[in-house]
């Protein structure tokens, strides 16, 4: 009898999907769709000279990492630098230059020219190779960034959590 329960343990762990894909609403009205779940994290910093608060929703499945930060910049003028520091930050991080990157449409967001999405291909502190995956947007003064690191692995994935990010 105790085979039989063992078993049935081993079936519904191997039918326990790795990616358990949760909607996760943000602040501002943006909504993200996490394949964890996702920790908070909020701290003060500078982003484009001027102090604001950013918050990250974070966790790691199957060996990536996806994340939404997000920062609310209190005026239209200071968006496109904004967007503009993300980015760059972003690869000053990974020890990369900017590549190309391609424009987004993300469902409900402020249009503008600095949404785009981008890969870059770096190295962490530890010198070791590192992807990411990147999309950032604006809706109103909210700047976000999406990222997934390592996500050359699970292109569907990655795929699944960018084209899901939109604005009620």
């Amino acid at each position: 009898m105790s085979k039989r329960y063992v078993g049935l343990a081993l079936c519904l762990a191997a039918c326990t999907p790795t990616l358990n894909w949760r909607e996760v609403p943000l602040e501002g009205g943006a909504v993200a769709l996490f394949p964890c779940k996702p920790e908070h994290l909020a701290r003060t910093l500078s982003l484009a000279g001027q102090p604001v608060t950013m918050t990250l929703h974070a966790c790691q499945a199957a060996g990536l990492r996806f994340a939404v930060a997000q920062a609310d910049v209190r005026s239209p003028a200071r968006v496109n630098a904004a967007l503009a520091a993300l980015v760059a930050a972003q690869a000053r991080n990974l020890q990369t230059l900017l590549p190309l990157s391609e424009p987004v449409q993300v469902p409900g967001m402020t249009s503008n020219v600095q949404a785009r999405r981008y890969v870059l291909e770096g190295r962490r502190p530890d010198g070791s190779a590192v992807q990411a995956q990147l999309l950032v947007f604006a809706h109103g003064t909210q700047v976000l960034q999406a990222t997934v690191l390592d996500g050359t692995s699970d292109a569907a994935a990655v795929r699944t959590f960018m084209d899901a990010l939109h604005v009620r």
